[in-house]
C-alpha cells in the first residue's frame, strides 16, 4: 500500500511539474539606433549650426532615443566619404550639416538606400529627391526679422541707454556667403529693422567664407567705421570675428543660429535662433518611433518652435519694454499670418 501511494505521489508531482509553464529567458533590452552626423569643414566648436545639430544628437542619446556619433570634415572632399562611411558603420540616420553639402548628401543617399539621410539647410526638387532623404530647412527670415526689430529700434531711440550705441542710425550685417539661407536671414533683418525705423541705414558685407574668423572681424570693423553700432553675424565661424570686433571696438553684436551670449557676454546683445537642435531631435524621435519618412522637405519656423530670439541676458535692463513689446507683437503676427516676412532681397526691391 505504501509503495502504491509513493508511486501515485511521484506521478502527481511529475504532472504538476510538467503543467508549470517554462520560464522565458529575460528579453534583451533593445539597443537604440545609431544616429550620426558629419559636420561641414568648420567642424565642431563653430559656435553655430554644427554645434547646434550635435546638441540635438546628444539630447537624443541622453533621452535613450539613439546612440550618437559624429565625424568632423576638414575639407569639402571629406563630405562623401564621411556620409557614406557612417552608413557603412551601421547608422540608421545620418545628418549632413550645411548648404554646401547639398549635392554630396544626395550622392550618399542614393548609394545607401537603407539609411535615412537628413540635409540641414537643404531643400530639394521634389521630382529628384531620393526616398530616404529628408531636406531640413528653416524660415531664417523670421529670426532675422526679430533681430532687425531689436537693432532698428535700439539704434534709433535708445543710444542713451548704452555707450555702445551712437546717433548715426546705422546697423550692419556680415554674411558668410551669398546663399539662400543667409539671404533669408538678411531679408528678414532689413524688413524688421525698417518696420520700426523706416529711415535706418542697413549695410552688409559678404565675407566670402564661413570659416575665416579674421575676415569676419575685418568686415565688422569696416561697418563700424561706416557708423554701425549693432552688427548681426550670419557667417558661421567667420561670424565669431564679428563678435571679436564688437568686443574690440565697443559695439553690440547679434549672434545667429544658437545663443552666442557666452562668446562675449558684455557685447552680444541677443541672438537670432535657428532651431537646428530641436529639428535634429524631432527627426531622431520620429526615427525611434518608426514614423520617419524620407523623400520630403521639412521647413521649421517660429510656429514649429524652431525660430526665436535669444534672451537679452545681462542687457535686459537696458532694453526698453517698448522693444520687447515690438518683438512679442511681431512673433504673434508671424504665427497668425498677419505679418508677412520677406525671404529674399528682391521682395524688398533690393538688387544684389
Amino acid at each position: 500500500m505504501k509503495r502504491i501511494l509513493a508511486i501515485a505521489l511521484a506521478a502527481c508531482l511529475v504532472a504538476v511539474s510538467c503543467s508549470k509553464p517554462a520560464e522565458k529567458p529575460a528579453e534583451k533590452a533593445k539597443e537604440p539606433p545609431l544616429v550620426a552626423m558629419t559636420t561641414d569643414a568648420n567642424g565642431l566648436g563653430d559656435g553655430s549650426f554644427n554645434d547646434g545639430v550635435w546638441a540635438g544628437l546628444q539630447k537624443a542619446e541622453a533621452d535613450g532615443l539613439a546612440k550618437a556619433k559624429v565625424l568632423e570634415s576638414h575639407a569639402m572632399t571629406d563630405y562623401v566619404p564621411n556620409l557614406s562611411g557612417l552608413a557603412e558603420d551601421g547608422a540608421k540616420l545620418v545628418f549632413g550639416v550645411g548648404f554646401l553639402m547639398v549635392e554630396q548628401i544626395q550622392e550618399a543617399a542614393k548609394a545607401h538606400p537603407e539609411t535615412f539621410y537628413a540635409g540641414i539647410d537643404h531643400t530639394y526638387f521634389m521630382d529628384s529627391i531620393p526616398a530616404n532623404l529628408i531636406g531640413v530647412s528653416y524660415k531664417e527670415q523670421e529670426a532675422g526679422y526679430l533681430a532687425g526689430i531689436v537693432a532698428g529700434q535700439m539704434t534709433k531711440e535708445f543710444a542713451k541707454n548704452s555707450p555702445k550705441l551712437n546717433d548715426k542710425n546705422v546697423i550692419g550685417a556680415v554674411l558668410g556667403m551669398d546663399i539662400p539661407p543667409v539671404e533669408r536671414y538678411l531679408a528678414g533683418y532689413i524688413a524688421g529693422a525698417k518696420s520700426v525705423n523706416p529711415g535706418v541705414d542697413v549695410r552688409y558685407i559678404v565675407a566670402g567664407s564661413f570659416g575665416d574668423r579674421a575676415k569676419g572681424k575685418e568686415a565688422t570693423i569696416a561697418l563700424i567705421d561706416q557708423g554701425a553700432d549693432i552688427v548681426l553675424q550670419i557667417a558661421g565661424l567667420t561670424g565669431m570675428g564679428v563678435i571679436d570686433a564688437a568686443r574690440e571696438r565697443g559695439i553690440f553684436a547679434i549672434g545667429a543660429d544658437v545663443d552666442q551670449n557666452a562668446a562675449a557676454p558684455e557685447f552680444v546683445l541677443t541672438s537670432a535662433l535657428k532651431g537646428t537642435t530641436s529639428s535634429a531631435y524631432v527627426t531622431i524621435k520620429e526615427l525611434a518611433a518608426g514614423t520617419l519618412k524620407g523623400g520630403v522637405n521639412r521647413v521649421f519656423g517660429l510656429a514649429e518652435g524652431s525660430i526665436d530670439l535669444a534672451p537679452f541676458h545681462q542687457h535686459d535692463a537696458i532694453v526698453p519694454q517698448s522693444v520687447k513689446d515690438a518683438v512679442a507683437k511681431a512673433k504673434a503676427g508671424i504665427v497668425d499670418g498677419s505679418v508677412k516676412v520677406p525671404s529674399a532681397l528682391a521682395d524688398l526691391g533690393i538688387k544684389k
